[in-house]
């Protein structure tokens, strides 16, 4: 091979990045297949796949492009995490879900994270248990005049804390293993700091508004999503008052689109998932403000279907008017076309709750059942029902009607018609609640919601009055 040859696959390698591996033995796969694969935000991907040969060996390989976290899969399902940090790495053990067998033998990122992997629950677990002591020795009667066991256990939480901090002070500078563990740690921390230190909720508050979720490394960490939860969930879990939630929710909301805006693809994706999370958790003051923010942002370029969900905050947030349906001769009930009302306006009912569905609706057929089941309580304290089909087939929708009790209708245009573009419909099941005027009382998310709506204003209101 001349030495312009050489050259050339230098160059080659230095352009591609480094190329590594993972290998091992798992006794007891032989002859399994075996997946690496990473993570890119709130999705993972394939990296490699092997055949482990009869005797447990395998080999994968991953790249510069993989620059994060991966986890190994096997037939088992039970995947074990590693670090992809440029590194050869080289394991033991019997099965990915015996953990307690597997042991890295080579690659000191993911010798370390195995480490801390294995002691820091345990620090932990008995950082909580001196806690719950020092609660008893500090406030129970019974105990408040004994010094010694208190002072005692005062310096062993301080070794325990100091014993963590030590480890994580000592990886290696640059290395990704000593961004990823601190990361770790704080998202793993949450459950333990709403319950058993709730002193430390500020600052792990502050620890998350701190994180930039343009950062490649959170994005390859395979935490990306796990951050997100974590930190409204100690929002939402902090002990403080529902407004004082939502102020809290909406300054997190702040710092978090201030550096999204520079990435508009982590923008779409963060937004997406956040809105998703806070309309589940029926956050709706936060995922209104979240919608509405981002909606005005002109420096950024929302994705066309995004733009649609959060539009239904702007155009259809509470107080607003819905606009009027207009139903032709096609409305049914109880399988049976209806030439009662035209349209929207022409119901006499103090309130209507309309619902967006479709028979290809997995969540549809759980709510459904529920609707039927409440329609005759509602129906008799004023509320009636008005079931707008996404459907396309005629015979599909005009067998599933046999059983509605409410009124129901379809134009058989799915995403595409007037109505679910009106109400800006991204999705099924879509509930309004409106008065006689309708004005949007309720966004609810459930037909339980809806029910729970109903018994406090309506069945407790009436006994009230």
């Amino acid at each position: 091979m001349t030495k312009y040859n050489l050259l050339f696959l230098a160059l080659l390698s230095s352009v591609c990045g480094f190329s590594q591996s993972i290998s091992g033995n798992l006794a007891q796969l032989a002859n399994q297949q075996i997946k690496l694969e990473g993570f890119n935000g709130l999705k993972n991907y394939p990296i490699s796949t092997a055949q482990i040969d009869v005797t447990g060996n395998f080999k994968l390989t991953y790249s510069k492009a993989d620059y994060g976290v991966g986890y190994l899969m096997s037939g088992d399902e039970k995947p074990l995490f590693v670090i992809l940090s440029g590194e050869d790495i080289e394991l033991i053990g019997e099965a990915l879900s015996s953990a307690g067998t597997i042991k890295i033998t080579k690659g000191q990122e993911n010798q370390l994270f195995e480490q801390y992997a294995q002691e820091h629950p345990r620090r932990e677990q008995a950082l909580s248990a001196w806690i719950y002591l020092e609660k008893m020795y500090t406030q129970d009667t019974l105990f408040l005049n004994q010094k010694t066991p208190n002072k005692a256990i005062q310096s062993e939480k301080l070794r325990i804390q100091n014993e963590d901090k030590k480890f994580l002070s000592r990886l290696p500078n640059n290395s990704y293993i000593s961004w990823f563990l601190p990361m770790r740690k704080l998202v793993s921390s949450v459950s333990t700091v709403a319950q058993y230190r709730p002193e430390e909720i500020t600052s792990t508050i502050a620890a998350f508004r701190s994180l930039d979720y343009t950062d490649e490394r959170l994005y390859k960490s395979g935490l990306f999503k796990d951050a997100i939860e974590s930190h409204f969930w100690l929002l939402e879990n902090s002990g403080k008052s529902l407004d004082s939630v939502f102020i809290e929710m909406k300054r997190s909301i702040d710092v978090m689109l201030a550096n999204l805006l520079k990435d508009n693809k982590k923008l779409n994706e963060v937004s997406d998932f956040l809105f998703d999370l806070l309309e589940r958790h029926s956050l709706f003051q936060a995922s209104e403000y979240l919608a509405i923010k981002v909606l005005n942002e002109t420096s950024c370029t929302i994705d066309s279907d995004l733009v649609k969900q959060l539009e239904t905050y702007r155009a259809m947030k509470i107080g607003n008017s819905a606009p009027d349906i207009k139903f032709g001769n096609m409305t049914y009930l109880n399988g049976m076309k209806q030439g009662i009302f035209n349209n929207l306006t022409n119901l006499s009912t103090p309130y209507t709750l309309v619902v967006f569905g479709a028979s290809w609706c997995p969540k549809c057929g759980e709510e459904l059942p529920k609707l039927i089941q409440n329609y005759v309580k509602w129906r008799n304290l004023g509320v009636e029902v008005v079931y707008i089909s996404l459907d396309t087939d005629q015979q599909v929708f005009q067998q599933s009607v046999k059983s509605y009790p409410f009124f129901a209708y379809c134009d058989y245009k799915k995403w595409e018609s007037q109505v679910a573009q009106d109400y800006y419909v991204f999705g099924t099941p879509t509930f309004y609640l409106l008065d006689a005027k309708r004005e949007i009382l309720l966004r609810p998310n459930s037909v339980n919601q809806v029910d729970a709506w109903i018994d406090w204003y309506l069945v407790q209101g009436n006994k009230k009055d």
